[in-house]
C-alpha cells in the first residue's frame, strides 16, 4: 500500500480545507456542525461509490430510491468555523470540536472545547490506498485507555479493544455468541471513549467491507495503533463529537435518517417458529395455536408466519402458498385477527431457479447478473440454488410490491418479514442495475438488505393510505439507514446459556451503534430445546427488550411456545405480562427513540458516563433511564449479585419497594419467578394493569408507579 503524500492546501477556510495530492486525488476536511466534520478522499477518476444511501440529515427527507451525490451537503448547517494557519498546521475550530491539520506527514488531530485530546491520526502515516487491490486504510493512534464500541451486531464484551472484526453481513445461523464475526449487518460505525472521558464516533460511509483492527496488529516502527480498512471502496468519514456517549449516537442517528416510529402493537409479545408453517397440517397447527394461548391467558399481539407457507419440501418459494398445508389461508388469517393477533410473513429476496416467477423476472433483468455474460448469478440458497432480485432495478421493487400486495397483504396479513437479506454473492463479476449506473456487488451487497426494505415498507403504506397507523416492518440484515424503517435482532442464535448471556451484550452493542428496535430470538432458535429453567431465565432477559419474539427451529419439530415446559408456564407468563403492564412506559422510550434518538436499553455507562464501575463488563441494563434490569443468566441461581450506579439518591425493588442504597454492590433474592428490575430514586413509572389475557396496546395509564 501507499501513503498518502505530496499534498499541498489549495484551498482553506472556515468551512473547510481542500488539499491536492500528487496523483491528482484531493482530500478534504469539512465543518458541517459544531461537533461534526467530515473528512473524504476524491481520487483523481472519481469516487467509486459516487452514491450513498445512508446519509438523510434529520430533520430532513428521505434518500432518493436511486441514491444521495456524495458531494451533496444539503441537511446541514455548515457553521463557519474560526480558522488559523501555522508554519506548519491548518485548525478549524467551532468551539465544541477542533481539528488541526498537518501535511507532512499527513495527519489530523481532534480536540474538544476544552482543549482535551479526543483522537488523532498515526503519527508515522495515517492514510494509504492500494492500486494492487483498490483497498483503503485510515490508521489512529491507540491508547490503552481507550474504549471502543458500535460496529452493530457485534458479540462479546462491549469494549472491542483488542478485536479485529469485520462489517461483511452473512447468514450467520449458529454464531458463536462471544467470538462469532461477522453477523448480519453492515455497520461501520465505532463509538470511543477517549481517556480524557470525551467520546467520538467515526462513520465509514461506505457499503463494501470493512475490516476494523482495534489492537490486534503491532508494528514495531510504529506506536500503538488502530485502522480500518475498506475494500475497494472510498474513504468517506464523519467524526462526531460530545461529552457523553448519548450525545454522540444521537449525532449519528440525526445523520443516517432517524429511527420509525412503529405501531404500539408491535411493542407486544410476538410468537413464531419454523416447525408450525412448516409441518404438514400447518393451518391445523396455526389455529391450535390460537385456541392455546388464549385458553392460557397469555396476551400475544401477532404472529409472525414462518416461510413455510411458502414450502415445497425443503425448498422455499416466496410469495406462494402451499394450498396442501394451507387450505384455507385467508379464513385462519381472519381468526389470528379476531384473537387480537396481527400477522407478519416471511420474505426472501431469492427466486430459486424453478421459481414459477424465475422466467418473468429473469425477463426484466431482475435479477444480480454476471457482468460479462449478463445472465443471473445463480448460487446456493437453501436447499437449492436460484438467483437474489435486484432491488437497484425499478422494475424488481414493482415486481416485489405487487407481488407482497397480493400474495400477503390481501391475505390479511399486515407485515413483510425481510429475511435470509444478507446478498452473500460472492462473484467477483456480480453486478446489480443501479438504477442504470451499474454497481459491482462487492460495492453494494448491503444495499440490497435495505432497498428491499423500503421496497416492503412502503409498500405497506400504499395499502392502507390514510392510514392513522405507522407502518411496522422487520429486517435481518442491511447497513445504516435500515432503522428509518425497520425493527431488527440477532438473528439466528443457538440454545444455550452462554447465548443469552452474550446476546444480552450483542443487543446493547446495537443500541450503542443506533440500532433502538432490537431484540434475540426468545429461547434460542437453533440447538437444543431450553430445559424449563433456561426457558424461563431466557423469557425474562428478554421480555424487556425493545423486541420480543419467541422464535425457534428445532431438529425434533419442537416449538418454544409459552407452553412448553408447563411446570414453568406461570413464570413465562408472569414476565410476558410485565411488558404489558410497563407498556406506556416503554412506548415513552420508544417515542424518546424517534424524537431524541436515545436508545431504549442501553448500558448502564451511558445513564453513568462518570462512574467508572458501569464500564466493568456485566449482565445488567438499563431500559430508559429510570429502571435498571438485572436478568439471572446463570443456572441454579437463586440470587443475583447486581451493582447499582451512583447518581441517584438511592435505587429501589420495582415489586417490593425495597429501597437500596446507589454506588454499591448488593445480592438480591431471585427465586425462579423474579426478575431483579430496579428504579432510581424520583422514578415515576406509567403502567397499565389488565384483567384479562387479551394483548392491548393503546389502554390509557391506569397509574404510576412512583419511587422515592
Amino acid at each position: 500500500m501507499k501513503p498518502l503524500h505530496g499534498a499541498r492546501v489549495t484551498h482553506a477556510d472556515g468551512h473547510g480545507i481542500d488539499l491536492a495530492l500528487q496523483d491528482g486525488a484531493h482530500f478534504q476536511v469539512q465543518v458541517l456542525e459544531p461537533t461534526l466534520m467530515r473528512v473524504r478522499l476524491r481520487p483523481a477518476g472519481g469516487y467509486r461509490e459516487a452514491r450513498t444511501w445512508a446519509i438523510a440529515p434529520q430533520p430532513g427527507p428521505d434518500v432518493p430510491w436511486e441514491g444521495r451525490d456524495r458531494d451533496d451537503l444539503q441537511g446541514f448547517s455548515r457553521p463557519t468555523a474560526r480558522f488559523a494557519h501555522a508554519q506548519d498546521h491548518w485548525t478549524l475550530d467551532t468551539g465544541a470540536l477542533s481539528v488541526t491539520l498537518r501535511l507532512d506527514p499527513l495527519q489530523l488531530r481532534w480536540s474538544d472545547g476544552a482543549g482535551r485530546l479526543l483522537a488523532e491520526d498515526r503519527g508515522t502515516s495515517a492514510y494509504f490506498t492500494s492500486p494492487r487491490t483498490g483497498a483503503v486504510r485510515h490508521y489512529l493512534q491507540r491508547d490503552r485507555a481507550e474504549r471502543y464500541y458500535g460496529l452493530g451486531d457485534k458479540t462479546g464484551p462491549l469494549n472491542l479493544h483488542g478485536r479485529r472484526l469485520r462489517t461483511l453481513a452473512l447468514d450467520s445461523l449458529g454464531y458463536d455468541p462471544k467470538n462469532g464475526d461477522p453477523l448480519y449487518k453492515h455497520w461501520p460505525f465505532v463509538l470511543t471513549r477517549a481517556p480524557g472521558g470525551g467520546w467520538t464516533g467515526i462513520y465509514y460511509d461506505t457499503l463494501c467491507a470493512c475490516t476494523f483492527d482495534l489492537g490486534c496488529e503491532h508494528d514495531n516502527y510504529h506506536d500503538l495503533f488502530r485502522y480500518v480498512e475498506i475494500d475497494d471502496g472510498d474513504l468517506d468519514y464523519y467524526l462526531m463529537a460530545g461529552a457523553t456517549p448519548g450525545e454522540v449516537i444521537a449525532q449519528f442517528v440525526r445523520l443516517i435518517g432517524g429511527t420509525h416510529l412503529p405501531p404500539r402493537w408491535s411493542l407486544g409479545f410476538a410468537q413464531t417458529a419454523m416447525g408450525l408453517a412448516d409441518a404438514a397440517d400447518a393451518q391445523q397447527q396455526l389455529d391450535s395455536f390460537i385456541t392455546h394461548i388464549e385458553s392460557k391467558g397469555i396476551p400475544c399481539s401477532s404472529f409472525h408466519y414462518g416461510s413455510g407457507y411458502s414450502s415445497r419440501g425443503k425448498r422455499r418459494y416466496v410469495f406462494t402458498w402451499n394450498q396442501s398445508k394451507f387450505p384455507d389461508p385467508k379464513t385462519l388469517n381472519a381468526r389470528f385477527q379476531r384473537s387480537g393477533m396481527r400477522l407478519v410473513a416471511n420474505l426472501k429476496p431469492c427466486l430459486l431457479d424453478d421459481h414459477p416467477a424465475f422466467e418473468e423476472v429473469r425477463g426484466q433483468g431482475g435479477f444480480i447478473h454476471d457482468a460479462h455474460t449478463r445472465q443471473p448469478v445463480i448460487e446456493q440458497f437453501w436447499d437449492g440454488v436460484g438467483s437474489h432480485l435486484d432491488f437497484t432495478q425499478p422494475a424488481v421493487v414493482a415486481w416485489w410490491q405487487h407481488s407482497l400486495k397480493s400474495q400477503v397483504l390481501d391475505f390479511g396479513i399486515d407485515v413483510g418479514w425481510n429475511d435470509n437479506n444478507e446478498y452473500a454473492v460472492m462473484d467477483d463479476d456480480a453486478r446489480c442495475h443501479g438504477f442504470g449506473q451499474p454497481l459491482a456487488m462487492h460495492r453494494s451487497r448491503p444495499l440490497h438488505g435495505l432497498l428491499m426494505t423500503r421496497a416492503s415498507f412502503e409498500a405497506q403504506q400504499a395499502h392502507a393510505p390514510g392510514s392513522a397507523e405507522p407502518v411496522y416492518s422487520v429486517t435481518r440484515a442491511g447497513p445504516p439507514g435500515l432503522q428509518r424503517y425497520a425493527q431488527t435482532w440477532t438473528g439466528d442464535n443457538t440454545t444455550s446459556w452462554e447465548t443469552v448471556r452474550w446476546n444480552l451484550r450483542t443487543g446493547l452493542q446495537m443500541s450503542l451503534s443506533g440500532m433502538f428496535n432490537i431484540g434475540h430470538d426468545v429461547g434460542g432458535f437453533a440447538g437444543p430445546v431450553p430445559g424449563p429453567e433456561l426457558f424461563v431465565r431466557w423469557v425474562q432477559a428478554c421480555c424487556l427488550n425493545p423486541r420480543m419474539v419467541m422464535n425457534s427451529w428445532k431438529a425434533d419439530g419442537t416449538t418454544n411456545v409459552p407452553w412448553l415446559h408447563p411446570s414453568v408456564t406461570p413464570q413465562v407468563a408472569a414476565a410476558i405480562r410485565l411488558r404489558y403492564l410497563l407498556m406506556p412506559y416503554l412506548w415513552s422510550l420508544f417515542e424518546q427513540a424517534h424524537t431524541l434518538h436515545r436508545p431504549i436499553i442501553r448500558p448502564t455507562f451511558y445513564d453513568f458516563p462518570d462512574d467508572e464501575t458501569c464500564y466493568a463488563d456485566c449482565d445488567e441494563f438499563m431500559l430508559g433511564d429510570a429502571l435498571l434490569v438485572a436478568p439471572v443468566l446463570d443456572a441454579s441461581a437463586t440470587t443475583r449479585t447486581v451493582y447499582l450506579p451512583r447518581g441517584p439518591e438511592a435505587w429501589f425493588d420495582f415489586a417490593t419497594g425495597q429501597r437500596f442504597a446507589a454506588g454499591t454492590t448488593h445480592t438480591v433474592s431471585a427465586p425462579l419467578d423474579t426478575l431483579p428490575l430496579f428504579a432510581r430514586a424520583g422514578a415515576a413509572i406509567p403502567v397499565a394493569e389488565r384483567s384479562s389475557g387479551r394483548a392491548q396496546h393503546d389502554d390509557p395509564v391506569t397509574g404510576v408507579r412512583r419511587f422515592g
